[in-house]
């Protein structure tokens, strides 16, 4: 209500806020959420104070979507250019100077230790979301190559570092922008039957591939080993291939409704590997099973459909392909991290969303959810 003096009152404007944000959405995330606290007390709750630091990322996460919610579209397409910008100029310097930590220079001292790559997940859908609106209704193939360009530095700069976990993600982020931008299919066949025909020759070539003393170009040594421990574990059962045999056995164990909850011997015995954020769903799957895991997946589906919906609704092109983009981020995260712990797909460092510990993503992600937010409250306040 407005006061005395003509102007809106907190309580109005915070109820404003409220209102606007998307219901079904907000809904599927706080299931999610739950699921997340449920599992993480059950298989961190004597790792420290991983319970509780979950939790408050949580809330982190929680205000950050609640405040970029408020960030009208028009304004996030003014932030495309230098967030990119910034973020790309931040991987050069990662580059050049940046913290070395485990053989990997990922990280860049500011102060305090930041990870640059990690803005690129929002950033590089921003950038790419900008640069198709200002050529809606007259893109051309060459508009494409640049989108490609566009996306192929700041993912060759991550994949420098090595980071192959978060540079599968932004180039994912990128690939979906550029798909429902438009990209011809002509575009899209060829290099996906590429694709297919070197995942068959390298399945079926695997015993020479993967013999001592052979090294493959552009991969790194570790990149090459979990690929070739991803197409036979049993090569060394007690070292690489240790964390995909014991995902899959505690993913077997919970059967069809699972063992119970803080009942799984494979979490609780320190069987599983990373049980607290990697492989979180097979100390999930081994305590919830197989009817826990489905309930888990609709989760998922929900989430990104109802994204899907609020980028078919979307204002403008710009919103549209945003919001379409990120409903694909969260398909990623959980395909790889579920592909990964089943043992489908290499081990990366992809968490799974709300259930897996990790403050960066998780604020990341929460950024993301906001976004949509935003972009659904514009779709209303245009219908209105």
């Amino acid at each position: 209500m407005a006061t005395p003096f003509g102007k809106i009152s907190l309580r109005s404007r915070i109820a404003g806020w409220v209102v606007g944000m998307d219901g079904p959405l907000a809904f599927i995330v706080f299931v999610l959420a739950c699921a997340g606290l449920l599992v993480m007390y059950s298989s961190g709750y004597d790792h420290g104070t991983r319970f509780a630091d979950h939790a408050r990322n949580m809330l982190i996460a929680g205000l950050v979507m609640f405040v970029a919610a408020q960030i009208p579209p028009q304004r996030l397409m003014g932030l495309a250019v230098p967030l990119y910008i910034a973020a790309v100029a931040l991987l050069v310097a990662v580059a050049v100077f940046g913290v070395t930590k485990k053989g990997a220079r990922r990280w860049l001292n500011v102060g305090v230790v930041i990870q640059p790559s990690e803005i690129l997940k929002i950033a590089m859908p921003l950038m790419l979301a900008w640069y198709f609106q200002k050529r809606e209704g007259q893109l051309r193939p060459l508009d494409f190559a640049v989108a490609a360009v566009l996306l192929g530095i700041p993912v060759g700069l991550i994949m420098r570092q090595p980071d192959l976990g978060t540079a599968l993600l932004v180039l994912a982020a990128g690939l979906a922008v550029i798909f429902f931008a438009g990209v011809s299919w002509k575009l899209i066949i060829p290099p996906a039957l590429l694709s297919l025909l070197a995942l068959v020759l390298l399945v079926a070539f695997e015993p020479t591939l993967c013999a001592d003393g052979v090294r493959w170009p552009v991969l790194h040594d570790y990149q090459q080993q979990r690929i070739c421990t991803l197409l036979d574990p049993s090569r060394d059962p007690l070292g690489k291939g240790f964390h995909i045999i014991q995902g899959m056995i505690g993913i077997g164990s919970g059967g069809v409704l699972g063992v119970g909850f803080m009942n799984g011997t494979q979490t609780h015995l320190e069987f599983i590997p990373e049980r607290t954020t990697d492989f979180i769903f097979a100390a999930f799957s081994e305590e919830f099973g197989l009817l826990g895991n489905v309930l888990l997946i609709a989760g998922f589906i929900a989430l990104i459909l109802r994204g899907l919906a609020i980028a078919l609704d979307a204002p403008t092109l710009f919103s549209r392909l945003l919001a379409g983009s990120i409903a694909m981020i969260f398909f990623t995260y959980a395909f790889v991290n579920m592909g990964m712990v089943s043992g489908i797909l290499p081990v990366v460092g992809v968490p799974l969303p709300f259930i897996s510990y990790g403050g960066t993503a998780m604020v990341t992600l929460g950024f993301a959810l906001g976004i949509l937010m935003s972009i659904a409250n514009a779709r209303r306040l245009v219908q209105t």
